[in-house]
């Protein structure tokens, strides 16, 4: 059996703050250990108490001055869309014609989608992102190259091939049928396999038909334990283009509900534009939210009303969306969370952001039982964060008073530098060392049993 102790300070979330108050809803240990046995977190608490019980033949890997976090969650984001990150000047529907869809064109080509995977997945790596919900494009081969090479590093990644049939480029649009029948294909070759999950991935509701809905619905209830990825009310003209193709429903999220796809597994990202009424069908369905601000102030898109959606008990994330998204950091993703929340209002504090970045995100996915923070029982994903590794972090931390307040100011100021080192179910997949980052190298592993 394969056992090592890790001891440094550490800090997680055991609940929202925004429910339970800040004081219950977060464990911060100055000098702290985590037991981690075959990719388990075993036990977990104060060095002084498990320093006697942890059996002498383990071996303690200390990090003075580190600080262990659970591993980041990102609920939202689009691997082939890497090489047009911060691609200037467009609205949502422009930059998609303009950047998005002749980025997506190349991924037929299984050597394009292969590359793209393994660079994707550094850089997720190597920003402390653990576990992603992810987008692919229309083709196969790119969610089989990003499910292989997420296999490769035993990394907890939900995705799958889009869907769309209309209001793209003829090469990224394919009949309902064919889609649907190439993804319930994925689905039984993939869903499932060691820590990867399947989600049904319909582009959004402007570029596809009833029927195709229809059908991703269908498969949808076919297989209970797949996700739904999609995205919802981003953007004022993209909901009005919704309401000329759709005029039946009403509103937006009602043309998901009407086809089966408004469920407890559905994640739809964005949602800017929603009315009360739509937070509270979300709420009542199970449906999560993936906020994603970067992209969001990057397009011009608006301003998520995260309040409302903890009012109405809607489970939200955090999501990159890359390459909308102007940055593979949650840090970066923290920051922009908290100036767009602070401009409607309710602006949540350090807590509340790396709650968002961790369990927030794993409840949103259904995965709180598995990963989002540290305790006994979850896979050891997680994060030695270095708060010295910026000569203005570390200054800006000696002034500072309390643990909230140094947590704050790595949430604003923090990025890929602060990594350290990531782990994912107890294995070393990243380390960064005084030079800059040392890949690690990566250990093919068998499957293991179905964890969904």
């Amino acid at each position: 059996m394969n056992a090592k102790a890790y001891r440094a300070a550490f800090f997680h979330m055991l609940d929202d703050p925004a429910a339970a108050g800040s004081a219950e809803s977060h464990q911060y240990l100055e000098d702290g250990v985590i037991l981690v046995r075959d990719g388990i977190i075993e036990e977990a608490g104060a060095w002084a108490e498990w320093q006697d019980r942890l059996p002498r033949d383990i071996e303690v890997i200390s990090f003075p001055g580190g600080l262990i976090v659970p591993g980041f969650v990102d609920t939202h984001i689009h691997y082939p869309q890497t090489d047009i990150i911060a691609a200037h000047g467009k609205g949502l529907l422009d930059w998609l014609d303009t950047y998005a869809y002749p980025a997506e064109l190349q991924f037929d080509d299984r050597p394009t989608a292969e590359e793209t995977a393994r660079f994707f997945m550094d850089e997720l790596l190597r920003n402390g992102t653990t576990s992603a919900l992810v987008f692919c494009t229309v083709h196969k081969l790119s969610a089989e190259a990003l499910f292989k090479e997420a296999a490769t590093r035993n990394m907890r990644v939900i995705a799958g091939k889009v869907l769309m049939d209309r209001n793209g480029p003829e090469a990224l649009r394919q009949p309902p049928e064919a889609g649907c029948e190439e993804s319930a294909g994925l689905i039984r070759a993939w869903h499932g396999r060691g820590r990867l999950g399947y989600a049904l991935t319909p582009r959004f509701a402007p570029a596809c038909t009833s029927r195709l809905l229809d059908l991703a619905g269908r498969l949808l209830k076919e297989h209970p334990g797949v996700y739904l990825n999609t995205h919802l009310s981003e953007d004022r003209h993209e909901a009005n283009v919704v309401k000329g193709l759709f005029p039946e429903a009403d509103g937006y999220l009602d043309v998901y509900a009407r086809h089966g796809l408004l469920t407890n597994r559905s994640v739809f990202a964005h949602c800017i534009h929603l009315n009360d009424s739509e937070f509270a069908a979300l709420g009542r369905a199970g449906a999560s939210i993936a906020f994603c601000p970067t992209s969001n102030l990057f397009l011009g898109s608006g301003l998520f009303d995260l309040h409302s959606a903890q009012q109405h008990g809607v489970a939200t994330g955090l999501g990159t969306d890359v390459g909308a998204g102007t940055s593979f950091s949650l840090f970066d993703t923290m920051n922009e969370a908290y100036k767009v929340c602070r401009l409607r209002g309710h602006a949540p504090d350090a807590m509340g952001l790396f709650y968002l970045a961790t369990l927030g995100g794993a409840r949103a996915l259904k995965l709180e039982d598995r990963i989002g923070n540290l305790q006994p029982g979850k896979e050891a994903d997680f994060l030695v964060l270095d708060p010295a590794a910026t000569p203005l972090v570390k200054r800006r931390l000696a002034a500072c008073r309390t643990f909230a307040e140094k947590l704050f100011i790595l949430s604003m100021l923090g990025d890929d530098r602060l990594i350290r080192r990531t782990y994912v179910a107890g294995a070393l997949a990243h380390e960064r060392d005084s030079t800059g980052t040392k890949p690690t190298p990566r250990r093919p592993r068998p499957p293991s049993k179905s964890t969904y």
